[in-house]
């Protein structure tokens, strides 16, 4: 059975966070569970023409965040996934920059894109970065998806997580084509919404300094925001159980964790729900809480 690779959020948004818990991670390996490891940690700064999906916040310095990713030899990503970019914003000087500097890292770098425009001017100008399609492309039908498996740019593909409990047609792809599937587990987006593209795209219209107000969601209970309880609940939501007893033995090994755009007292709790042994979750809550003197109120 194939280990499960974890695809986590916040290279910028959290490298305070990442400070604090990868000395845990690498310090108390026996913590956590022995069949999972951490693939790749996304993310991108606050202000990057080029950023997409969710809204980023990130204000770490990248060569604090690529010495910290050199040091524990985990692959970053920066999220490059902005829909609507055209000829004139390849020049962007930041993005290019952020661009040079990965591609030195000693783990290989990636660049999760929804351009096509993009991609193909960072094979050209980057080759040593690596490609990832993103779930933003919003593509729900099997056939696309499968599709987007076969084209040789990307290295991994996240679909639409309404794709994740397609099981007959999932447990069908041949191994190369399910080395590249990265699966979004956590994801609270109720599943019969119909304007996920359009939420992407407003996001995606602010990064590129465009006044629009914010998409306001009208789903059931979007005003209560991200819950992690709401997202368990979802029909596509992938349980520590689904990965360990179906995903892992039908050969898939790639999770994505969203919430780069969440808090960080969040992203631990997925980090417990996912990697962390029971017997240990407490012992981690209180290096995590000490370390940063954590005052609720």
């Amino acid at each position: 059975m194939k280990s499960a690779c974890y695809h986590l959020p916040g290279l910028f948004e959290f490298y305070d966070f990442y400070k604090i818990f990868l000395p845990l991670w690498r310090g108390h390996r026996e913590w956590f569970y022995d069949w999972c490891h951490i693939a790749s940690i996304y993310g991108a700064p606050g202000d990057c023409l080029w950023g997409g999906g969710r809204a980023a916040f990130g204000d770490a310095d990248a060569l604090d965040v690529i010495l910290l990713m050199n040091d524990y030899e985990i692959s970053s990503r920066l999220t490059f996934s902005n829909s609507l970019l055209s000829t004139e914003h390849l020049s962007d000087k930041k993005c290019n920059g952020l661009c040079s500097a990965f591609e030195k890292t000693n783990v290989a770098s990636g660049v999760i894109v929804h351009s096509d425009l993009l991609a193909e001017y960072l094979a050209a100008k980057f080759p040593n970065l690596y490609l990832v399609s993103s779930t933003t492309k919003v593509l729900t039908n099997f056939s696309d998806f499968e599709a987007e498996l076969k084209r040789p740019e990307f290295k991994y593909v996240v679909p639409d997580f309404r794709l994740n409990k397609s099981f007959d047609k999932l447990a069908q792809l041949p191994l190369d084509e399910k080395d590249k599937v990265e699966f979004l587990c956590n994801e609270c987006c109720n599943i019969n919404c119909p304007d996920r593209k359009v939420c992407y795209e407003n996001v995606s219209r602010k990064n590129l300094g465009e006044s629009v107000a914010d998409h306001k969601c009208l789903q059931p209970a979007a005003e209560r925001g991200y819950r992690f309880s709401l997202a368990m609940k979802n029909k596509a939501f992938i349980s520590l159980e689904d990965i360990q007893e179906i995903y892992l033995p039908l050969g898939f090994s790639n999770f994505k964790i969203e919430g780069r755009g969440l808090g960080s007292a969040l992203l631990l709790e997925f980090i417990l729900y996912y990697m962390t042994k029971p017997q240990h979750q407490l012992e981690v809550r209180e290096e995590i809480y000490l370390d940063s003197m954590l005052d609720l109120f």
